[in-house]
């Protein structure tokens, strides 16, 4: 009986393993991962450094455990180096595997900017448990590893994250976007300005509506000279502007591909039998065909649920609904659903602020339609209480 193959041992591979271990305990299940196979929750990267956790404190189980939790051969420290679709076949640096059925899991990976200088190549990024500790190291290594300087790139949701996290922890943190506002392209401009206003109150510095140009050495610091002719001196630079999907092994294989691995509504390739989500995917709409990157935990958790009954045989559509993403930001705690880029400039945000001191922004769209909110602070209720007037006109 050849196998069901996951390549790729984070969130996105292991849900899928989880799901089909419960409906199937009997067909041979292999993941193969480059790291170390260890499961940890990635979401926990960008706010561990508060909570002073290091890189194996935020391991919950060994690849050892999880393979036998999940009945599975565990394949760690090993490379993919091609898939052959129609042999049905796995090249990797630990010899030739033969599959059934393939799930690509292999997330994306970080930006790069192409910045230059002399010290451009001191920039670290963290897409993964080893770049955090390298991170980690890198910020003890300073003098005074209490209070480091760190340059973040990015004011987007991760980069907003870590520097309420790492200003939490004591550090002294400079935010650097090209956007005149944080978390631009996901929150409402009034709930923008309280993000703002609590990390500038947590200690936070902001250079917005510029980029970072060159890093280079200065001393013993590191110089970040942005586009604005103004310079940061900083003893730790960290580029959070993002993560594109990972398409070097679909592309290779002939898969279609778009900005993501392009998938069905059941989660399947151009390719019979080669399934893919999470980081690296782009799902398709069941409601209108089109395709979108949903590089959040609620549609990892839907995806694998379906294809993993979808390698049973029994073909699933991912049902993909509105789900907040909640921002780790302790100091103004936000939940979001981004209205469409498409209908941003047709419509407009109403703000509201309640007696208890909340802050609530909803989008309507051009019809008085509600497409999309942002709240501060949010609990349950008021996140379920949005989500059931989305699609509702507005005074119905």
């Amino acid at each position: 009986m050849k196998p069901i193959i996951i390549i790729g041992a984070g969130l996105a591979g292991y849900t899928v393993a989880r799901e089909f271990r419960k409906l199937d305990k009997a067909t041979p299940l292999i993941m193969i991962t480059e790291d170390s196979g260890g499961f940890y929750s990635k979401p926990m990267l960008s706010n561990a450094f508060a909570q002073n956790k290091g890189a194996q404190q935020l391991v919950s189980q060994s690849a050892t455990q999880m393979a036998e939790q999940l009945g599975a051969t565990l394949v760690t420290n090993t490379r993919v180096n091609g898939i052959d679709t129609a042999a049905k076949t796995l090249d990797t640096s630990s010899g030739t595997y033969g599959f059934e059925k393939l799930v690509l899991a292999v997330g994306a990976q970080a930006i790069q900017l192409g910045l230059k200088g002399d010290a451009a190549d001191q920039v670290l990024s963290v897409n993964h448990i080893d770049d955090y500790a390298a991170f980690r190291e890198r910020i003890n290594a300073q003098d005074n590893a209490a209070t480091v300087r760190i340059a973040i790139l990015g004011a987007g949701l991760i980069g907003c994250e870590f520097a309420d996290d790492l200003a939490g922890a004591g550090h002294k943190v400079t935010l650097i976007d090209p956007s005149t506002r944080p978390l631009a392209a996901l929150a409402a401009p009034a709930l923008s300005a309280g993000l703002q206003t609590a990390l500038i109150a947590r200690g936070v510095q902001f250079h917005l509506g510029t980029v970072a140009e060159t890093v280079t050495h200065a001393g013993r610091d590191l110089r970040v000279t942005l586009a604005d002719g103004n310079t940061v001196d900083t003893d730790v630079v960290l580029s959070a502007v993002g993560l594109r999907p990972d398409l070097r092994l679909a592309q290779a294989a002939q898969l279609k591909t778009g900005r993501g691995i392009i998938i069905d509504t059941a989660g399947q390739t151009s390719a019979a039998d080669i399934f893919a989500l999470g980081d690296c995917a782009e799902y398709t709409s069941t409601v209108d065909g089109s395709t979108r990157i949903l590089p959040y935990i609620a549609p990892i958790m839907t995806a694998g649920r379906a294809i993993a009954r979808t390698l049973t045989g029994e073909r699933t559509e991912i049902d993909l609904k509105p789900s907040p993403v909640l921002i780790k930001t302790p100091s103004y705690p936000l939940a979001l659903i981004a209205p469409a880029p498409q209908i941003v400039a047709a419509g407009k945000w109403a703000d509201e602020t309640t007696e208890t001191g909340r802050n609530i922004c909803r989008f309507y769209d051009a019809n008085g339609v509600l497409e999309g909110f942002g709240v501060s602070p949010h609990d349950n209720a008021i996140r379920q209480e949005l989500l059931a007037a989305l699609g509702q006109k507005a005074n119905q």
